[in-house]
């Protein structure tokens, strides 16, 4: 099970971090990754790590802006959330996929864990 937190409102330009916390200590070729929903839009990727090594991947609406970090020892990743605009107004959820490729880890299909959502609101 996947436990996301520390949505929230923030003005424009503000930061916001969240986590997910896994119950269990996820295997070796688990990716968590982060996704968000706004109203009325579809499902987007926006960040994912590997459990082993740590290498990231980011959409280009975040790159520069978010960053994505894990610590294996509390079973918990996080997603840094700066310079916010109100188009990151969304509920973003955690989800964790096993053997993810490259390719592959920005289609949430690949994600069957998902946490609940947080929500983070943007205003400007």
């Amino acid at each position: 099970q996947l436990q996301a937190s520390g949505g929230g409102s923030v003005q424009a330009g503000g930061s916001l971090r969240l986590s997910c916390v896994a119950s269990a200590r996820p295997s070796v070729n688990t990716v968590v990754g982060w996704f968000r929903q706004a109203p009325g839009k579809e499902r987007e990727f926006v960040a994912a790590i590997k459990w082993s090594g740590g290498s990231s991947t980011y959409a280009d609406t975040v790159k520069g802006r978010f960053a994505i970090s894990k610590d294996t020892a509390k079973n918990t990743v996080w997603l840094q959330m700066n310079s916010l605009e109100a188009k990151d107004t969304a509920v973003y959820f955690c989800a964790a996929g096993r053997g993810l490729i490259t390719s592959t880890l920005r289609d949430a299909r690949r994600y069957p864990d998902w946490g609940q959502g947080t929500l983070v609101t943007v205003s400007s």
